[in-house]
């Protein structure tokens, strides 16, 4: 048995993981790495870099063999900065094997035990897969596997009808298959009901047929059919299966109540500043039960480095993260919705709106459909919907807008290149101060009198 002494041990090499890791090695600590998969975790090899490729492809109007070979491409093409060999390079010794705590302070993977000052368990989430009666006796899959379809679905059914679901099944759709998403409440439901509806309305015209208030209550194979059965009674037949249903926190197999670390029900108990039950052990991404992104995960671990290498406090939030679901047209959003908004803040709240069929670029392209939406609050914009052509990358500024505090002012006075999509922004701010402007019958009279005084 090999024993290894450090001062950081990260456990999971997917974005959070790999952000401790690489920071903290850079800044002169010892740093162990433990991933028993493959580097770069779920986000590089079955989830944001393969799905955004897949969409890219079937939008490109590549065929099946074309847009599954540049999904492996744009992988491989990642892969080497999240690699063994970078890691190695940078002073982290890479173990891959599953690593489990023997106590407060010390863990094994395989044959080595290591024992740290620090722990950081960034081990992520899995596709959930529900208890549906005979989904267990035909083959379906998740994003794990999906990307791995050597032939062209005819007629896929996606479980699941959240941004995940929508995504997957507006690829396979551009990619020329029958695509049915059934979804047991509200598609799209977690975000602003009326950016949602644009884009299913969307997806609708594409062909994909979306049902709601369809829960699956039974999944049969007829005949090489596969038929998914809803509480209803209704019966959908297709000839595969994607659950996206949502994702399960990796805490199995860990030894967690040896290092004195609690769960709960959807991961790893740790407060504001990602501290275990354990204070020498953190925990950063999907395994905390929060907002599973990976630019939050790799968002903790640079909180995480302040206490684990400078010690130094920090804490981490969740006003200022950005989501965006990447359909035709994407789905942005950042801070409250409009309906958490009016909870919050109720009178003092004032929602502007721009709407992109007023902007000249989207005019000139053609991609008028959308809108953005601001709520603001004593001048400060506590939330963003963004619906329309590139909505991911025109969250930006509003993203550092709620960061940093800053009035609609910083963006109402921002001087932008014409034509451009990102001009909504500036329209939108300007749509709340015009009222104050134009329609302000005491300013209009001071301003006659400042006239006249003008020789």
């Amino acid at each position: 048995m090999t024993v290894i002494k450090t001062d950081i041990c990260v456990i999971g090499a997917g974005s959070g993981g790999l952000s401790v890791a690489s920071g903290a090695a850079q800044m002169g600590a010892k740093v162990v790495l433990i991933e028993k998969g493959e580097m770069g975790g779920d986000c590089l090899n079955t989830g944001c870099v393969p799905s955004k490729a897949l969409l890219s492809a079937g939008a490109k109007g590549l065929d099946w063999d074309a847009a599954h070979a540049h999904v492996k491409s744009a992988i491989a093409t990642i892969a080497p900065h999240d690699s063994q060999e970078r890691f190695e390079g940078l002073g982290c010794t890479v173990i891959r094997d599953h690593a489990r705590f023997t106590g407060p302070r010390e863990v094994r993977a395989g044959d080595t035990t290591i024992r740290a000052r620090r722990f950081v368990i960034a081990t992520g989430s899995r596709p959930f897969v529900p208890e549906v009666p005979g989904l267990d006796e035909v083959p379906h899959y998740t994003n794990e596997t999906v990307f791995d379809l050597a032939e062209k679905p005819k007629h896929l059914l996606v479980i699941g009808g959240g941004p995940i679901g929508c995504e997957m099944a507006l690829a396979h759709r551009l990619l020329g298959c029958e695509v049915t998403v059934l979804e047991a409440q509200k598609a799209l439901g977690k975000d602003d009901p009326e950016a949602a509806a644009l884009v299913l309305d969307t997806l609708r015209d594409k062909g994909i047929e979306i049902v709601e208030g369809a829960q699956a209550v039974r999944v049969r194979d007829t005949d090489g059919r596969i038929e998914v059965v809803t509480e209803f009674g209704r019966v959908f037949t297709g000839s595969h299966i994607l659950v996206a249903v949502g994702r399960k926190a990796n805490t199995d197999d860990m030894g967690l109540d040896k290092a004195g670390v609690e769960t709960a029900d959807r991961g790893i108990k740790v407060d504001d500043r990602l501290r275990t039950t354990n204070r020498r052990i953190f925990a950063v991404g999907d395994i905390t039960g929060g907002l599973q992104f990976t630019h939050v995960a790799g968002y903790h671990g640079g909180v995480v480095i302040r206490p684990t290498v400078l010690r130094l406090p920090a804490k981490a939030r969740t006003d200022h993260i950005p989501w965006c679901t990447y359909t035709d047209p994407e789905l942005a959003q950042v801070g409250l919705t409009e309906e958490a908004a009016r909870k919050a803040h109720g009178d003092q709240l004032t929602v502007v709106r721009a709407d992109f069929a007023g902007n000249d670029r989207a005019i000139a392209t053609g991609e008028t459909k959308g809108f953005i939406k601001v709520m603001v609050v004593k001048s400060k914009p506590v939330g963003v919907t963004l619906v329309g052509k590139n909505a991911g990358e025109l969250i930006a500024p509003w993203s550092l807008a709620i960061s940093q505090g800053l009035s609609l002012s910083a963006i109402s006075g921002m001087v932008l290149p014409y034509p451009t999509l990102s001009e909504i922004s500036k329209r939108a701010s300007g749509n709340f101060y015009s009222p104050k402007l134009f329609e302000n019958e005491t300013l209009k009279r001071v301003v006659r009198v400042l006239q006249r005084l003008v020789p």
